[in-house]
């Protein structure tokens, strides 16, 4: 059946189909993440940041809480390919046969940029800022307890959001394609973006020069390549344009 002549309610059906592949999967996928959340996290409380603080427990349910929030990150990563495609599945019948073939493959650049985002900010900016804050600490003769809950919470906190932050070219590139965006709305809105990407850097980095352009040029650089990103299905678009046009 056309998608375009679907009723509201086969529409929720096929969304409901997909939610039910997604969730089976992570039922799997938890499991999986069970038996790998605990290597994961002694990893990471040996780390180079994390290696000379003492991780303590201020309640009795914080490591279980530790151990859960990463084995649901785990299963979240390790399905996201199939969170991905179904998503594209649900919405690829109401693309053209072009379309969905190019669309398809966003997701293993959607993939890849989503880890480049959390790889970038677990090397470069998490330690930037733990290094700041154990510096002011120790400035202040503050002697600094860490709560397991509260480590594994800021850690999480500062390096998912990069994983979605990295997803800007591919967002670009699928709004482009859906004649949402332009290259030239990207490029009149620049100043302004490049000015909302400034203030993000600000807010998640420690108040010095050096850290906020480690994070900010970075951010500006993603939004140049989404600029030419959109240039270039811009022009996909145009032609497939052109072609159902000679074709008709």
């Amino acid at each position: 059946m056309n998608p375009k002549h679907m009723t509201i309610i086969e529409h929720l059906t096929e969304l409901r189909k997909r939610l039910i592949i997604v969730a089976v999967f992570f039922v799997i996928a938890m499991i999986a993440s069970l038996f790998m959340a605990q290597p994961v996290i002694r990893y990471l409380q040996h780390s180079t940041e994390a290696k000379e603080l003492t991780m303590n427990a201020f309640r009795v349910t914080d490591p279980l809480k530790v151990y859960m929030e990463v084995s649901v990150i785990i299963a979240v990563v390790l399905i996201l390919p199939i969170i991905l495609y179904q998503i594209w599945a649900f919405i690829s019948p109401g693309l053209y046969e072009r379309e969905r073939k190019i669309t398809l493959t966003y997701i293993p650049l959607a993939i890849c940029l989503f880890l480049i985002g959390i790889i970038f900010s677990y090397y470069i900016l998490f330690p930037l800022v733990i290094q700041f804050m154990m510096k002011l600490s120790h400035q202040m003769a503050i002697h600094t307890v860490i709560g397991i809950n509260e480590y594994f919470s800021f850690l999480i906190q500062i390096t998912l959001p990069f994983g979605f932050i990295f997803q800007m070219p591919v967002i670009t590139m699928f709004l482009t394609r859906l004649g949402m965006i332009t290259p030239v709305f990207l490029k009149k809105v620049r100043k302004y973006a490049y000015l909302g990407l400034i203030i993000i850097a600000a807010i998640i980095t420690p108040p010095d020069v050096f850290s906020q352009l480690v994070v900010s040029v970075p951010l500006i650089a993603l939004y140049e390549i989404s600029v030419l990103v959109s240039k270039f299905s811009y022009r996909k678009v145009k032609l497939i344009e052109h072609s159902l046009e000679i074709e008709n």
